[in-house]
């Protein structure tokens, strides 16, 4: 049996442009996990109902379990490795958030929960009750039963959302 055709990929992965060889077959997830080494995002259900592989592309969240890789060619994908805070090794605000509510145990879905609430906050910096759950609603967790969540999510919110801009975890400078 021969291997299936490799095709060129380009995308820009946490900042970096990545260029690869991948058959057309390929998930993002594998992509990511296999190709790229980048084992934050984690694979459970692989159909997409557990959000345990959420990551964003384009800045939106998507299940890289559902994503064939010719599908995000060209895109802008960050993972859990591409978070950080504004010094190399500091944790991101909502990560920080994520360690001092205690929202997670295990930590298995814990990178995709944080990544989706990347984009929540991107899109509501100081969401209400609804607009958590709505934003959350992707993602299971069978460990804390969400109140650690919940507060982190909150606490990025209120705490991170005046000095942070969430889209590039840069401080804001003051509105003069």
């Amino acid at each position: 049996m021969s291997e299936p055709l490799e095709n060129p990929w380009i995308a820009v992965v946490n900042g970096e442009e990545q260029q690869l060889r991948i058959a057309q077959t390929t998930r993002l997830v594998d992509v990511l996990r296999t190709h790229l080494n980048l084992t934050g995002t984690k694979v459970s259900c692989e159909v997409g109902r557990c959000g345990a592989c959420m990551v964003l592309m384009d800045g939106e969240p998507v299940n890289s379990c559902l994503v064939m890789a010719y599908q995000c060619a060209g895109s802008e994908i960050t993972t859990i490795e591409g978070l950080h805070g504004e010094k190399e090794g500091e944790l991101h605000p909502i990560q920080q958030a994520f360690v001092e509510e205690g929202g997670f145990q295990c930590g298995y879905c814990t990178p995709g929960m944080v990544i989706s609430t990347k984009a929540l906050l991107d899109r509501y910096p100081q969401p209400s009750q609804e607009q958590i759950e709505s934003g959350l609603c992707g993602n299971l967790c069978r460990c804390t039963g969400y109140g650690g969540i919940i507060r982190a999510v909150r606490t990025a919110g209120e705490t991170y959302a005046s000095s942070f801009s969430l889209t590039t975890g840069v401080k804001k400078v003051n509105d003069l």
